[in-house]
């Protein structure tokens, strides 16, 4: 990763090669208005807390591009998310979903908190400050949230409280955020979508190169909602997970982690630190060590030209955004490694995110094994459409996915015709 370069920085380039393989296929014009965002906004909000005191914070709303669909994508809550993250993320929500095939566009919120320093009180009203200062940006047809790094379907929850109570209403009317507890309208299976997700296809793409799961070596990075549910999903098909990490500590046994039991463990404590099973290691050294499958599920930029030639993994499922860098994908790809790109592997998240969408919409009720049939046969699918691409195509899996993502949203904008 070269100094100063940013997560907008290489969602660009990933848009950059994509456009250049969509050249032949729509003008310059069209293409440089996916570019831009459609629409960035800055919101200062201002809650009491309950030392006594009002605060000041920043939020970010970012709307990418609605040609497909309203809106989607969720709110990050982080002391370092930028204006420029939330573009990036809201850029790429708009790939993702028009891959994955869901009538969604992208968007993205960020809100600069550090949620570990807030206590449930005041992180309750930080929320519902956002929502009420949101509200003329959030609707059905407009943008729809979801939790991202720092929320959860608890924020969601109180998201919802907020609209409907400001409408003088028991409820919304549509699904105005998603991801929310299931008493309230949530779907079951939604906090697993993406880590289950990551799995379907990583098992897809061991099958690909004559593998399977069963038996595989797998490491993953972030023990969060992606990473723990993937490392989970992966050692029930079988897998031997050796290497687990979180931002505490990072833990490596050749003969196989007792996942469950760590699970309760970080349930317990709140992190890995000290767990029941492996052995501490280095958490540079974990993301080098060889495994069949190597998961990224924490953040953005942890593969990069200073490790890319040490990863000995045959497989990376990006459970994170943007976790490879795009000089970093190049020296993976010369190596032979496959690369499952984070808008296919960890779109499972928003898949789900529509199912609920259109639950509330129809006033219906999903099972969880409903929901996660319909979930692991709309990831093989797409999965097999990226692969036959790539494979037709001479392409590197990113260079598929981003090609049949942006092409998609290409031909919703040809199709809507000239728009102001």
């Amino acid at each position: 990763m070269k100094k100063n370069e940013t997560m907008l920085d290489h969602a660009l380039a990933n848009f950059d090669r994509a456009a250049a393989l969509l050249a032949a296929e729509f003008s310059p014009g069209l293409l440089g208005k996916l570019r831009q965002p459609k629409e960035r906004t800055e919101l200062r909000l201002s809650p009491q807390l309950t030392d006594g005191a009002i605060h000041s914070y920043t939020a970010f709303i970012v709307k990418h591009n609605d040609a497909v669909g309203p809106c989607k994508g969720g709110i990050r809550m982080a002391l370092d998310v930028t204006l420029d993250d939330v573009t990036a993320l809201a850029m790429e929500m708009t790939w993702k979903c028009a891959l994955i095939g869901v009538p969604f566009g992208g968007g993205k919120s960020g809100i600069v908190a550090a949620p570990g320093q807030l206590n449930a009180e005041d992180k309750e009203v930080l929320v519902r400050s956002f929502a009420r200062n949101a509200q003329r940006h959030i609707h059905p047809l407009v943008y729809v949230p979801a939790p991202d790094m720092g929320t959860s379907e608890t924020e969601m929850g109180y998201i919802k409280d907020t609209i409907s109570h400001s409408m003088g209403y028991a409820t919304t009317q549509g699904s105005y955020v998603t991801g929310k507890p299931v008493i309230l309208g949530g779907i079951p299976g939604r906090r697993e979508a993406t880590g289950r997700g990551v799995a379907v296809v990583a098992a897809e793409a061991l099958g690909q190169l004559g593998g399977e799961m069963r038996g595989a070596k797998v490491i993953v990075q972030g023990f969060g909602n992606v990473g723990s549910v993937a490392a989970a999903v992966m050692a029930e098909m079988g897998a031997c997970v050796v290497g687990l990490s979180d931002e505490h500590a990072a833990l490596y046994a050749p003969g196989g982690l007792d996942v469950p039991a760590l699970l309760a463990h970080v349930k317990q404590t709140g992190k890995l630190t000290d767990g029941p099973s492996g052995t501490a290691v280095a958490h540079a050294e974990l993301l080098e060590m060889p495994c069949d499958v190597l998961a990224p599920c924490a953040t953005a930029n942890q593969i990069t030209v200073a490790n890319a030639e040490r990863i000995q993994a045959r497989v990376i499922a990006e459970g994170a955004n943007g976790p490879t860098t795009p000089e970093a994908d190049a020296i993976l790809h010369k190596k032979g490694i496959f690369v499952l790109p984070d808008i296919l592997c960890n779109a499972g998240g928003v898949f789900v995110s529509y199912l609920e969408y259109t639950q509330e919409a129809q006033q219906e009720q999903m099972t969880g094994a409903e929901v996660r049939a319909r979930l692991e046969r709309r990831m093989r699918e797409r999965f097999q459409l990226v692969y036959e691409t790539a494979q037709q195509r001479r392409w590197p899996m990113r260079d598929a996915a981003m090609y049949l993502g942006v092409r998609n949203v290409c031909a919703a904008l040809v199709a809507r015709g000239a728009l102001p």
